[in-house]
C-alpha cells in the first residue's frame, strides 16, 4: 500500500507565527512516527508552488491566526483540490471573527457575554464612546481585537481611563474591536473531535498566573495550570457539553476544534469563542484533553488526519 503524502503548513505570517512553528514541528514528528511520507513548509505566498509540486494527499494545517485559521489557506487548498485538516472556508472565516461569532451566538440563543462592536468611526467622539461603554458594558470589561487568537490584542479593563488606550491598541490588530462584559468565574475549554459523529474530550479548567489566560500564560512554562477534570458540578458539565456540540455544528466545524467558556459564579456558562486550529504545542489544551481521554499525541494526529481525508468540502 502506498504511503500517504502529508504536507504540514506551519509558521506563516500572523502574530502567532512562533506558536505555529512549534505546533507544526510537533505534528510533523508525529506524522513521521506514524510512517507517513511527510514534510513541513513555512507557509507564505511564495511557497504555493512548493505545495503544488509536493502533490500531497492531505495538508495538515498547523497555521494559527491570519492567513491560516481564517479561511484563506483553506480556500487556496480547495482551489487546488487538495484535502486538508480541520474546518472549511466558511467555518474558519466565521469562527476567527469574534464579531461575526457573537452575532451568530446571539441570534441562535447561545449564551454569551453582553457586548458592543466598535468600529473606527466610533473614535470620532472618544468621550461619548467611553461613556456608552461604561453605561452599557460596565467595568471591568474585556476589549478584544476581532480577528486574533492566542489572546493577542485582548485587554481586561478595570479603570475607565484605560478604555480608549486599550481600544486603540486592539485596532492595531483588526478592523473591528469587541468590548464585552467581564465574566467573573472559572475559565473552561472543551475540545471536540469529529465531522458528523462528535467525541467530546474531558473538560479542562484553566488557571493563570496573570489576570487572565493571556499569550504569556499560554506559552510560558509554569504560568498556567490545566486542571482535568474541571472542578465543576455534573449539571454544569452536562450543560457545557450540550452547548459545545450545538456550537460546533452551528458553526460548521469539522475535524477538531476547541470552544472556550466562562462559567460564572451563579452557574451560568458563557461561550467566549471557537478555535478551529487550536494549538498543538507541548503546552496546548487539545493534546492535554486527549491524553486525559486515553489518546496520546501521535494517535490524536492520526485521528485528525483520517477525519481530514474523509471530509467533503
Amino acid at each position: 500500500m502506498n504511503r500517504k503524502k502529508i504536507l504540514v503548513l506551519m509558521g506563516g505570517m500572523s502574530e502567532e507565527r512562533e506558536v505555529s512553528l512549534r505546533s507544526g514541528k510537533a505534528v510533523l514528528d508525529a506524522l513521521l512516527t506514524l510512517d507517513y511520507e511527510a514534510q513541513a513548509i513555512d507557509f507564505n505566498s511564495s511557497t504555493i508552488k512548493d505545495i503544488i509540486d509536493y502533490q500531497p494527499d492531505l495538508v495538515f494545517i498547523a497555521l494559527h491566526g491570519k492567513y491560516g485559521e481564517d479561511g484563506t489557506v483553506q480556500g487556496l487548498l480547495e482551489s487546488l483540490q487538495i484535502p486538508y485538516t480541520g474546518s472549511g472556508v466558511a467555518a474558519s472565516a466565521i469562527c476567527i471573527d469574534k464579531v461575526l461569532s457573537k452575532r451568530i451566538f446571539s441570534s441562535e440563543g447561545i449564551p454569551n457575554a453582553a457586548f458592543r462592536i466598535i468600529q473606527s468611526h466610533d473614535l470620532d467622539d472618544p468621550a461619548a464612546l467611553r461613556q456608552q461603554l461604561i453605561a452599557n458594558i460596565g467595568l471591568p470589561m474585556v476589549v478584544k481585537a476581532a480577528t486574533q487568537g492566542s489572546s493577542i490584542g485582548t485587554y481586561i479593563i478595570k479603570d475607565e481611563n484605560e478604555i480608549l488606550t486599550a481600544i486603540n491598541q486592539a485596532f492595531k490588530y483588526s478592523r473591528e474591536v469587541l468590548a464585552e462584559k467581564f465574566i467573573d468565574g472559572q475559565e473552561l475549554t472543551v475540545a471536540l473531535i469529529g465531522n458528523n459523529e462528535l467525541q467530546v474530550l474531558p473538560l479542562i479548567e484553566i488557571t493563570s498566573a496573570n489576570d487572565f489566560y493571556d499569550y504569556e500564560s499560554k506559552y510560558t512554562q509554569g504560568m498556567c495550570d490545566h486542571i482535568i477534570p474541571a472542578r465543576i458540578g455534573e449539571e454544569s458539565q452536562a450543560d457545557i457539553i450540550s452547548i459545545s456540540k450545538k456550537v460546533y455544528k452551528l458553526m460548521g466545524c469539522k475535524g477538531f476544534a476547541r470552544i472556550d467558556f466562562m462559567l460564572a459564579k451563579n452557574g451560568q456558562p458563557y461561550v467566549l469563542e471557537v478555535n478551529t486550529v487550536p494549538g498543538m504545542t507541548a503546552m496546548s489544551l487539545v493534546p492535554d484533553a486527549a491524553r486525559a481521554a486515553g489518546i496520546n499525541f501521535t494517535n490524536l494526529i492520526e485521528i485528525i488526519v483520517n477525519l481530514g481525508l474523509e471530509s467533503n468540502y
